[in-house]
């Protein structure tokens, strides 16, 4: 509740939030707010400019860009979250198992994740789909396996700072097990720093799944996705612009209000700023 209080005092915070909020209602409800069907083929209109009828002008099939825009961030958005929230449960669940058990529990976690880190992890996703076949959940699964491990790395370095405070010794010694120890008195004290890590890790698969898409390892057509957009967009670079501009343009900015809201929490939680 304390956090809570800090962040409805912060204008930055409210700002970033509101906007966030904004950006995931607008995938919500894309079926109310999208003017046009995203699928639908209109080859009267190929390769339309911007107009009245369709906003941000149409595709090389005479498909709604503003439309297909709306309905990809449900796909985009949704890839991006689900890989967030699994690779922060994976990496978080293994870094407090390495730094409560210490010992050879320890090394052997960490001696696994330093390989991973040792490695560019869009390179080990690449080799992933490929070998698992593309498609949204192949992906997912892929991103998952290769990027919690900076996750491992923080809270393993935070659970070895709290386990012997004084109030976790006084449960161990009140008879309480160690996964009650872990979940009730160390996690709630790990989590809300690692809260920031996650906000901020959004922005950042966003741009990996665009950078798979346009390899064509993401989503699969026609459904519509962001990074798939650019794809089809690039080969019309020079007649039809509004193509690559405007998915890009969406993708930029929720990458950096993203940022944005992490860098706004991170002030939040920081017990050094003077504002709060």
């Amino acid at each position: 509740m304390y956090y809570v209080k800090l962040a409805f005092r912060d204008r930055k915070f409210l700002i970033n939030f509101a906007l966030t909020i904004i950006f995931l209602l607008a995938t919500i409800f894309a079926g109310k707010l999208a003017p046009n069907d995203p699928l639908m083929q209109d080859t009267s209109a190929l390769l339309q400019a911007p107009s009245h009828k369709y906003p941000f002008g149409t595709d090389e099939l005479g498909r709604c860009v503003f439309s297909r825009i709306l309905y990809g961030g449900r796909t985009s958005l949704v890839i991006a979250l689900a890989v967030t929230l699994l690779m922060a449960a994976v990496g978080i669940l293994l870094g407090m198992i390495a730094g409560y058990a210490g010992g050879l529990t320890d090394t052997l976690i960490m001696r696994f994740t330093d390989m991973l880190m040792a490695f560019p992890h869009i390179v080990f996703v690449i080799a992933l789909v490929s070998v698992l076949g593309t498609g949204t959940r192949n992906l997912i699964l892929a991103m998952t396996l290769i990027s919690w491990t900076m996750y491992a790395r923080v809270s393993r370095s935070m659970v070895i700072s709290i386990k012997n405070n004084e109030y976790v010794e006084q449960a161990r010694l009140g008879g309480v097990g160690r996964i009650s120890v872990m979940m009730r008195y160390i996690l709630p004290n790990v989590l809300p720093y690692l809260i920031v890590l996650i906000t901020q890790d959004i922005g950042s698969n966003l741009l990996t799944l665009a950078s798979l898409s346009l390899l064509g390892l993401g989503s699969q057509p026609p459904t519509p996705e962001w990074g798939y957009m650019l794809s089809e967009g690039k080969r019309y670079m020079q007649t039809a612009p509004w193509m690559l501009v405007y998915p890009g343009l969406v993708i930029l900015i929720c990458v950096i209000i993203f940022n944005l809201l992490g860098d706004s929490l991170r002030d939040i939680l920081d017990p050094r700023n003077e504002t709060l």
